[in-house]
């Protein structure tokens, strides 16, 4: 299975975009925490990784919320009726 025939599917286009979502959320969170709220006691390495995390988590909820976006119109498209099925 290549990893573009995930994208060919609206429901597991929508699952990865669900995933996306709430991983974009939680490293978007927990870099926030890290950079501001732990930022006193964490060493430098920890705080520039934490600080990445703040660009990093929010990219990827944009990426998820747009491919949700896509598969429910696709899903939409096809009356929700789409099967994925591997031969």
């Amino acid at each position: 299975m290549n990893s573009l025939d995930l994208l060919e599917c609206p429901q597991r286009a929508l699952h990865l975009a669900n995933r996306l979502l709430l991983s974009g959320a939680a490293l978007g969170t927990g870099g926030l925490v890290a950079a501001y709220g732990l930022d006193t006691w964490l060493p430098i390495p920890a705080l520039v990784l934490a600080h990445g995390l703040t660009v990093v988590g929010p990219g990827l909820l944009k990426i998820g919320y747009v491919m949700r976006l896509l598969s429910q119109a696709r899903l939409r498209r096809f009356d929700g009726e789409v099967c994925c099925v591997e031969a």
